[in-house]
């Protein structure tokens, strides 16, 4: 995309910033995807709490993990979908959570605790990770 080919460089640079990922994915892709493989789809990219939510809200998870994976450069590193996890807090803000070799990986690297920002409009899901330095 070519937002992020221009943001990237230059969030990259801030003082604070280890890292930034973005992506953006249309909604009905997502629903194309659970209409094409069913119940494997969900149970292989999502975990319980997200599959519990509403489309809108998985494919912001969708976004949310494909956001994760370009900020810890982890295109390659076979990451279980299911360890980069969306938690909402009650007042509606998300958190991103890793757990396993997605947890272990990012400690490695060195930096803080991901922050993430996420959202959808339209046909359009969205989210941003951010990962400070230490």
């Amino acid at each position: 995309m070519d937002l992020e080919r221009l943001l990237i460089p230059v969030l990259d640079g801030i003082a604070g910033v280890q890292a930034i990922g973005l992506d953006l994915v249309e909604v009905a892709a997502i629903a194309r995807s659970q209409g094409d493989f069913g119940v494997r789809f969900v149970q292989r990219l999502f975990t319980a709490q997200e599959a519990a939510s509403t489309l809108e809200a998985r494919a912001e998870c969708f976004a949310a993990k494909e956001a994760a994976i370009k900020a810890y450069g982890w295109s390659e590193a076979s990451i279980d979908w299911r360890e980069i996890e969306v938690q909402r807090e009650p007042g509606g803000r998300a958190r991103l959570r890793l757990h396993g070799r997605a947890a272990a990986l990012a400690s490695a690297a060195g930096g803080g605790e991901p922050l993430l920002a996420l959202g959808h409009e339209g046909p359009l899901a969205g989210a941003a990770v951010v990962v400070p330095r230490r």
